[in-house]
């Protein structure tokens, strides 16, 4: 049998992987990173790295570079369509509260910013994994260009979609939400946006907030069918007609959007598991607990969950036990994460006439406390100090 190609072997090149990958680089471990894509580009759109992804990566030793590819997000308010404020968390007292900052990164930016920490020859691209075949001492893994390379433990963090996850789960399958998304970032020069807002109306969601280097991270969703062939074509012109009645500058943003820079996808998630280790393998991010975009926290809890392994791999136990105390630890938190966030997205998509004006008066009513509660819930745990017991 042929000698082992490394000691750890990471699936998926995104936030969770390339972490990780940093993360084992400074403990000394062997690894090699697989990425399907030939060339780590990250897709153009954005993300919020809120306080628990800061401190995580404060633990990573990374925080300080991350928060120079970040825009600072003090607000974060939601509003109605004409542009009135529905609730407005108090996001600066509560970074100040929790002793980190909130920030809205590009995707792209911060896959470049990870991958220049990662030796060239760790990352491996255009390996799409096809399956994993368990033998006595290690674990062979297939690739789609018929390559396999064998590994002692393995990381799978290849996303909502992961292959490894579905051969070792096969019910595990993305959930869709009901509601599909359309995002692009442009430039922010004649828009001149200063702050990050979402927006819930009767024709739909509209969420925007700044980037670095002057530009408008943007998105928004309309209740839909799976796979809607209408919405799989839709344009700018498109989201403007439904969206051109909304508040400044959402028509604005719409209509300076290129086609060619409009992305789009069905929001899906994963049903909460029972279990994230299989003995030497272990799921991670989205891989392992994909949620709908609501709460903002998809790459933030790929962060963590890259801290509480490392926390758990510098401890005096095998890895099999590591991966078992990380999955104690994990469970509970990304359960809670993945259903509030369904719910929170089916209530932000009501789209009735009588429901929806009824939700505003209720949620301008909502004491400061109440809607904050579901982040004070997330950031007053220190995810790195619960117990695995």
């Amino acid at each position: 049998m042929k000698s082992l190609d490394c000691e750890f072997a990471i699936i998926g090149g995104g936030v969770a992987g390339l972490s990780m990958g940093i993360s084992l680089q400074a403990l000394g471990k062997d690894f090699l990173i697989f990425e399907q894509a030939s060339e780590l580009r990250g897709i153009g759109a954005g993300f919020g790295l809120a306080a628990n992804a800061m401190h995580a990566f404060e633990y990573l030793g990374l925080r300080q570079e991350a928060e120079q590819i970040g825009f600072y997000t003090k607000t974060y308010n939601i509003l109605d369509q004409k542009g009135q404020v529905l609730i407005a968390p108090d996001t600066a007292r509560l970074g100040m509260q929790y002793q980190q900052h909130n920030f809205t990164v590009h995707r792209a930016d911060l896959h470049q910013f990870l991958q220049s920490k990662l030796k060239a020859d760790q990352l491996l691209l255009g390996k799409r994994i096809q399956r994993y075949e368990q033998q006595q001492d290690r674990i062979r893994l297939i690739f789609a260009d018929n390559s396999s390379y064998s590994c002692r433990y393995l990381l799978v963090a290849d996303g909502v979609k992961s292959p490894i996850r579905q051969q070792l789960l096969p019910m595990s399958t993305p959930r869709f939400a009901g509601y599909t998304c359309w995002r692009a970032t442009i430039d922010n020069a004649n828009i001149g946006l200063k702050d990050g807002s979402e927006t819930w109306g009767a024709q739909g969601r509209f969420g925007m907030t700044p980037l670095v280097r002057d530009r408008v991270y943007w998105y928004a969703c309309l209740n839909a069918k799976a796979q809607d062939e209408t919405y799989k074509k839709y344009s700018p012109q498109d989201l403007l007609r439904h969206f051109g009645n909304y508040h400044s500058p959402i028509p604005t943003i719409l209509a300076q959007t290129a086609p060619e820079d409009l992305l789009w996808n069905d929001i899906v998630d994963i049903k909460p598991l029972s279990h994230f280790a299989f003995g030497s393998i272990l799921l991670m991010g989205d891989a392992a607990h994909a949620t709908t975009p609501n709460m903002g926290q998809g790459a933030c809890q790929a962060l963590e969950d890259v801290a509480v392994l490392t926390d758990e791999l510098k401890k005096n136990q095998t890895v099999p036990q590591a991966f078992v105390h990380f999955e104690r630890r994990r469970l509970a938190r990304t359960r809670y994460i993945t259903t509030t966030s369904w719910r929170i997205g089916k209530i932000a998509q009501w789209s009735n006439p009588i429901l929806v004006p009824i939700r505003n008066v209720l949620m301008r009513a909502m004491p400061a406390s109440w809607s904050e509660a579901s982040l004070n819930k997330l950031l007053k745990q220190d995810f790195l100090t619960i117990n695995p017991s």
